[in-house]
């Protein structure tokens, strides 16, 4: 009879421990994780400082090379005064291009907008008289 009530005892000892060990897996899997994705940020915000250090280099070489231009001679300054100025004209048109086609837009949206309505207006008119029409009928009967 002792031994009947000693093998479940032993079997919860069993089970609890069984239960700590899958507990104290799952915990060091999850810490392993963690540690990963903690040492992958790391690496990335390295990558990123390096990324903006090369940016920095780059700036300050376009820099240089712009400080220490080579004299031009006139033509060839007329003809970049010219680019230039076709550019600027050219963005210029642009912004209007863009502007324009902005308004237009929006006019469109509008017109499309106030159609819709009126189709809808004619629409509860025509709902109106049939509903004024049918109740003039059963007032009549």
């Amino acid at each position: 009879m002792a031994n009947v009530l000693v093998i479940p005892q032993n079997m919860f000892l069993i089970i609890m421990a069984l239960i700590a060990l899958i507990i104290v897996v799952v915990v060091v899997i999850q810490w392993r994780r963690v540690r990963e994705t903690q040492n992958n940020v790391v690496l990335l915000d390295k990558q990123i400082e390096l990324k903006k250090i090369s940016l920095v280099e780059k700036d300050m070489e376009s820099k240089r090379l712009m400080e220490t231009a080579i004299p031009l001679p006139k033509d060839q300054q007329d003809n970049l005064i010219k680019i230039r100025k076709g550019t600027s004209d050219l963005m210029g048109e642009i912004g209007y291009l863009h502007s324009e086609i902005s308004e237009r837009l929006a006019r469109l949206e509008a017109q499309t907008e106030f159609k819709k309505l009126q189709k809808m207006l004619k629409e509860i008119e025509t709902k109106e008289s049939e509903l004024e029409k049918n109740s003039k009928k059963f007032k009549g009967d």
